[in-house]
């Protein structure tokens, strides 16, 4: 096989002499000016034939040149819509990003407008630990814009959590649904008073929080029932939402009761706060923990 492919002659050579032998027949003929008799002849017979194949060999060529050529369109045509759906990939995920912070923006308004008489500031997470959920995570203000420790911290459609750290320009943020929090609480249908605690284990199974030393001698806490903090607390101010009742049962004593809410606060997108800078002045002895 290799010593054909070798012995082989190109197709160019093979056009070229062809071409050669076709030119010398048409200048004899125009030459001697024979049209008839036994040179016509042959010259038809050698002549035609040629005429054929050089006609194929061109054509051949010619489509193997316009394929050539349409892949390298196609290629290019190929790259520049690759090229162009790439833009539009990066204009529509700006958009959406655009929208996101749109409707956390107009979130953080109407929360604004509801908490119309505590002085606020806004603030950007900068920051948070490793685990899939901001329980605990950093902001972009600090003492130099007036946070300070205890300040409460609002998103959303409600309580996040509080302040525990506060640097020169950042501050750090323990959230409600942190395993180490724990805030005094109030049933708004009943005025009755409880603790909300964090679980990240329970944020994980259902997004749920613990509600426990619920005193509901009546059972007139439902499911479905708002949960504010309470005016007893120490560190919170009192009538932030922090979620709703989701399940309710007897403690093993039968005088209190324990149960699960789920938080108003979406702990898993958060981007923009707001700290309330207005600080709770007084209260009772609380049981909430921030550190």
């Amino acid at each position: 096989m290799r010593r054909k492919n070798r012995n082989r002659i190109p197709s160019k050579i093979i056009l070229a002499v062809m071409v050669l032998v076709c030119i010398i027949l048409l200048f004899t003929s125009y030459v001697v000016n024979f049209t008839s008799g036994p040179i016509h002849t042959i010259a038809n017979y050698l002549f035609v034939p040629m005429q054929k194949g050089i006609d194929y060999v061109g054509n051949t060529l010619f489509l193997n040149s316009e394929e050539s050529k349409t892949k390298e369109e196609l290629l290019a045509e190929n790259e520049e819509l690759r090229i162009k759906v790439n833009e539009l990939t990066d204009q529509v995920n700006n958009m959406e990003l655009s929208q996101n912070e749109l409707e956390q923006l107009q979130q953080l308004y109407k929360l604004d407008q509801l908490y119309g008489n505590y002085e606020k500031t806004g603030a950007r997470i900068i920051a948070k630990n490793t685990s899939n959920w901001f329980n605990s995570f950093t902001i972009n203000k600090g003492s130099s814009d007036g946070i300070e420790v205890d300040m409460n911290v609002i998103a959303g459609s409600g309580l996040v959590g509080i302040v525990t750290d506060v640097g020169t320009h950042y501050s750090i943020v323990r959230a409600i649904i942190d395993d180490t929090s724990s805030v005094s609480s109030l049933i708004t249908s009943t005025n009755d008073n409880c603790i909300v605690s964090g679980s990240l284990k329970d944020m994980t199974n259902d997004n749920m929080i613990l509600l426990s030393n619920l005193e509901d001698a009546n059972d007139a806490v439902k499911a479905g029932d708002s949960v504010v903090t309470s005016n007893i607390s120490d560190k919170y101010l009192p009538g932030l939402l922090i979620g709703y009742v989701t399940s309710v049962s007897d403690d093993d004593n039968h005088l209190t009761k324990s149960g699960k809410i789920t938080p108003v606060v979406d702990f898993k997108h958060l981007q923009d706060v707001l700290v309330i800078t207005t600080k709770k002045e007084t209260g009772d002895v609380g049981v909430e923990t921030s550190n």
